[in-house]
């Protein structure tokens, strides 16, 4: 076979360059996972790892490793998305559990003896592979039934669509460039601006209010605005000493709030399919799954079965953990893994942090007192969480492109492998390198604090643990209290939603369509969007807020301009959501950046 025939045959399956290993072949997965773990993952690890050192909280992976991952794939034309999806998201597992070694933090700051380094790579593995398999397993009700938003998983399957199909990138580049440059350009300034950093300007909260809209955003702020009236009242009945931001009780509260309103929909799924189970002739008969969605239900629950045990083997025997504890926080997970996932496919905001402490609190109201054990069993919701809601909004951004399941789960569990040992490298790394972060911040006075390295998530991890010496049953108060509140408000919601005498005045005129709207934005919002606003301070939820209203402007705007839309361009790309998910990836470069240019700085400094 002549040289042109080779060369017209291989660039027929979509490939721009005929160099490129062929799609689906060993070598195209061994190209695609050495990318994706060896390179963009360490580089995102190393962001996470310091911005979890020095602020406290760190920006998740997906959408720099979507964009940088989509320059690897654009040779494959239109079906490198695929590709980009599966170096996302390995990329983004490495740097999920890479920023969590702040975990080894909290150890040296509460004096506890440090477990040999692959003892703690193993748990770290162990939990991960844990939580992939929970995270997928709650797949069909989030991702499938549910189909929540996750903004950024809306992002980033908006950036790998546009930089893989040329048509596309014409129709979107301005918006999507316009957005990034926005987020890039204030997402720096609000670091070097000592004015903008004032108000806590963040881009990729706003970016994501610009994806859900106005009926999310603004009960975010809702929220913010009714916890902040309530301080006072808190502060009088010693929920909050005086100082206090609210936050620190209506975290409690919020995640009460979501168990409540999830107790509703999943008991209303699990009434649907025990009615179809049991009447099989009035089950509703609809088009097998593609094969790109198909999962192995049942490996996929003997994986979850076996990673549980290994946990409770290796926290056992590696590291003295007691068995009922770690049990206990297994358990813990199958409600934590739904109620997170929500947060986060709402709002784009997964409370892992919360979910450590309240599980902190609840082992301590069975008898908990040992902060080693504590931090132990609870290390298990920390990274469950993290990896499993990673894994769900890796789903959504699949589920938009079509990306097959299984083999994208086979990536992210490479990328948790890398990622376990990640971790504990750069935390040894960083604490061996700036004895700073060996201090315990919770015993010093702010002249004696290093401004550099504020570790606000360990500071919160920390102070929970030493409050198992000093119960407070007012916390678990807060958590009941929530989870009345949200049983009651999405109860009220579905009652009134799915009656089809509301739904018909919602569509027949505009006085049902804005009385909907002012319902859902004010007075029955939806208990996932409220609840956003007791995890961030007001300015924050404010962005969000601000965000979502931009969004319904646009759309509103859009609409009553007759122009008709493109069908070539998927539903989901709206300008609202192609500019909100550029700001979302401008303000990820700029994290990138200023956590490299802050690393770097500081090694020349030190």
């Amino acid at each position: 076979m002549n040289a042109p025939e080779t060369l017209g045959r291989e660039l027929a399956d979509g490939r721009r360059w005929s160099w490129l290993p062929v799609s689906d072949t060993w070598k195209y997965h061994v190209l695609l996972f050495f990318v994706g773990t060896l390179v963009l993952g360490p580089l995102g690890g190393v962001t996470a790892s310091y911005m979890n050192f020095s602020i406290g909280f760190f920006v998740g992976g997906q959408v720099l490793a979507g964009i940088l991952g989509s320059t690897i794939t654009y040779g494959y034309g239109i079906q490198g998305k695929h590709g980009a999806n599966y170096i996302q998201t390995t990329a983004a597992s490495v740097a999920g559990l890479s920023g969590l070694g702040v975990v080894i933090q909290a150890m040296v700051w509460l004096g506890l003896p440090q477990p040999p380094m692959l003892h703690l790579v193993l748990y770290f593995l162990c939990i991960g592979m844990f939580g992939a398999g929970v995270g997928m397993l709650y797949t069909p009700i989030l991702v499938d039934k549910m189909r929540l938003t996750y903004p950024s998983g809306l992002a980033v399957a908006n950036i790998l669509r546009a930089l893989t199909d040329k048509n596309l990138l014409r129709r979107s580049v301005a918006k999507l460039g316009g957005g990034g440059a926005l987020g890039l350009g204030l997402g720096i300034a609000a670091d070097k601006i000592a004015f903008l950093g004032r108000y806590d300007i963040n881009m990729s909260t706003l970016g994501a209010g610009m994806i859900v809209g106005a009926r999310i955003g603004i009960p975010a702020l809702m929220a913010g605005l009714i916890f902040s009236a309530l301080v006072p009242y808190f502060v009088s009945i010693g929920w909050l000493h005086e100082g206090d931001p609210f936050r620190k009780i209506s975290f409690l509260i919020s995640l009460g709030m979501i168990l409540g309103a999830a107790v509703v929909d999943v008991s209303l799924i699990t009434y649907r399919a025990w009615m179809n189970l049991m009447h099989p002739e009035l089950r509703e008969k609809g088009p097998e799954p593609e094969d790109w969605k198909r999962t192995n239900t049942t490996r996929l629950v003997a994986w979850v079965g076996f990673w549980a045990i290994c946990i409770v083997l290796v926290g056992h025997y590696l590291l003295d953990a007691p068995v009922f504890y770690l049990v206990f926080a297994i358990a813990l997970v199958f409600v934590f893994m739904i109620v997170n996932g929500i947060s986060q496919g709402i709002s784009d905001s997964n409370p892992i942090s919360s979910a450590f402490v309240v599980s902190v609190v609840l082992m301590a109201s069975i008898g908990l007192r040992q902060p080693i054990v504590g931090l132990i069993a609870a290390s298990v919701l920390l990274i469950s969480t993290s990896v499993g809601c990673d894994m769900q909004q890796d789903r959504s951004t699949g589920w938009r492109l079509g990306t097959n399941r299984i083999i994208q789960f086979r990536y992210q569990v490479g990328g948790i492998l890398v990622g376990a040992v990640m971790a504990v490298v750069f935390a040894q790394l960083f604490m061996a390198a700036y004895p700073a972060l060996l201090k315990d911040q919770t015993v010093l006075s702010a002249d004696q604090q290093d401004h550099r390295w504020n570790a606000a998530m360990t500071y919160k991890f920390v102070g929970a643990l030493r409050s198992l010496t000093d119960d407070k049953p007012y916390q678990r108060t807060a958590i009941w209290l929530g989870l009345g509140i949200g049983l009651l408000l999405e109860g009220v919601r579905k009652a009134l939603k799915s009656r089809r005498a509301y739904q018909d005045f919602v569509k027949r005129s505009r006085t049902g369509f804005a009385i909907d709207f002012v319902l859902d934005a004010f007075f029955l919002p939806s208990t996932y969007a409220f609840t956003f606003g007791g995890f961030v301070n007001i300015w924050t939820s404010g962005y969000f807020a601000a965000g979502g209203v931009i969004s319904s402007a646009m759309s509103t705007v859009e609409n009553r301009s007759g122009k008709v839309r493109d069908k070539d361009i998927p539903e989901d790309m709206s300008t609202a959501s192609l500019v909100g998910g550029g700001m979302i990836a401008g303000d990820a470069l700029a994290a990138l950046g200023l956590g490299v240019a802050g690393l770097v700085g500081t090694l020349i400094a030190s």
